[in-house]
């Protein structure tokens, strides 16, 4: 565009509003396609392959088996770590993918997947 052409497009106050309004209309096009475009999430199996700080987050999931009422539920890692009173040791070969699983006196935990 010529310089005469954008004084006048500013000058005229219908082409300022259509141009705010293109440029709202832009700005939300561009929203919605980050929107439709959201990252996969992806789901690890192997304790290994899993970074040492999502072991022990909202992201992992462990299965719980209760040896006192035979009952088996999922946990997150952070219910992992706290309930079940993890020592050091098992908590770093957790940590290193050495390990898996780990019992405790009343239960068995056993390491199901992680996804972020």
């Amino acid at each position: 565009m010529k310089n005469n052409d954008m004084e006048e497009m500013f000058l005229n106050n219908k082409s300022l509003d259509e141009l705010i309004k293109m440029k709202i209309e832009q700005e939300f096009m561009d929203d919605l396609k980050k929107a439709k475009n959201k990252p996969q999430k992806k789901i690890y199996t192997n304790i290994k392959d899993v970074p040492k700080e999502k072991i022990f987050s909202k992201y992992s999931t462990f299965r719980f088996f209760n040896r006192k009422t035979k009952c088996e539920t999922y946990i997150n890692g952070i219910q992992a770590e706290a309930f079940t009173g993890v020592d050091k040791v098992t908590r770093e070969k957790l940590l290193n993918g050495e390990l898996s699983a780990f019992t405790t006196e009343n239960a068995y935990i056993k390491f199901e997947k992680a996804e972020f």
